[in-house]
């Protein structure tokens, strides 16, 4: 599980679902979670009536802890053993049918000593209570040099591209999962699926502390939760991912390899009040 830095926000139709920790399996009809003993551990909530937002209503009142509004970008850098890794977010105004749901597409770069090394196209729909739903990713990995102009991966990823970790919820067995919560800390301490296609994207997380304040080179910010994210994919890993209210994620601390960090380092876009 690489530091993945912050995605994105969009309008669409979508059912919410509360993932709770439970000592035994319980069986959901119509559930989103996938029903292989990856969950077995957990149990899912959902409303009865699906809910419905459109992409206008999302980005006029988007969660303040992934404010991501088309236009805007997150810059963020780390330095890693293989030199510095720089990550370019941006939110655009393209949408995405993902599984009957109207998805908003973020572009996320990643740079490593200037050479673009990973392209991915996130999409994200937030439902009408304002939690934000990961529906997958269309994503291609070059090592450094490799990458062609024209290698965009939604059409392939050209000879030398890795497409491994792309998903898409509905197709093959995926389903999405929650990236953000409208109210965290109504989750603390318990677990809950970000996102899930057997063997290759099974990412876990659960929200650990509020009222933080954090500071990196784009500034000193407050009202700051801290979550903790790994996959059994990776036993062992575990990665601190710092959200502020009003501009979304703005650190991550990878605990292994020398406990990298991936600072925010450049913010376009205005703050979205909290």
């Amino acid at each position: 599980m690489r530091v993945r830095s912050l995605t994105s926000i969009a309008a669409a139709a979508f059912a919410l679902a509360t993932v709770a920790a439970c000592d035994t399996p319980t069986g959901t009809d119509g559930a989103i979670g996938p029903t292989t003993p990856f969950l077995s551990r957990f149990t899912l909530d959902l409303p009865q009536d699906p809910v419905f937002l459109n992409p206008a209503d999302a980005a006029a009142d988007p969660n303040p802890w992934f404010p991501l509004v088309p236009g805007t970008s997150w810059t963020y850098e780390a330095e890693t053993e293989d030199g510095v890794e720089t990550t370019v977010d941006a939110v655009t105004g393209d949408t995405r049918e993902v599984d009957g749901v109207e998805a908003t597409v973020v572009r996320d770069e990643v740079y490593l000593e200037g050479e673009l090394i990973e392209l991915t196209f996130d999409w994200y729909a937030q439902d009408t209570d304002g939690n934000v739903w990961y529906m997958g990713e269309a994503s291609c990995e070059w090592e450094p040099g490799d990458y062609q102009e024209g290698d965009e991966y939604e059409e392939g990823c050209g000879e030398a591209g890795d497409p491994a970790g792309s998903w898409e919820a509905g197709v093959d067995g995926a389903e999405a999962g929650i990236i953000m919560w409208a109210n965290p800390l109504d989750h603390k301490g318990k677990a809950y699926r970000q996102e899930y296609y057997e063997g290759e994207a099974e990412d876990m997380a659960k929200v650990l502390h509020a009222g933080l304040t954090v500071s990196v080179p784009a500034g000193t910010f407050a009202n700051c939760i801290e979550t903790m994210d790994w996959t059994p994919l990776e036993p062992g890993s575990r990665e601190h991912k710092f959200y502020c209210a009003g501009y979304g994620m703005v650190l991550e601390v990878q605990s292994q390899g020398g406990r990298i960090r991936n600072e925010l380092v450049g913010y376009a876009g205005l703050p979205v009040e909290f």
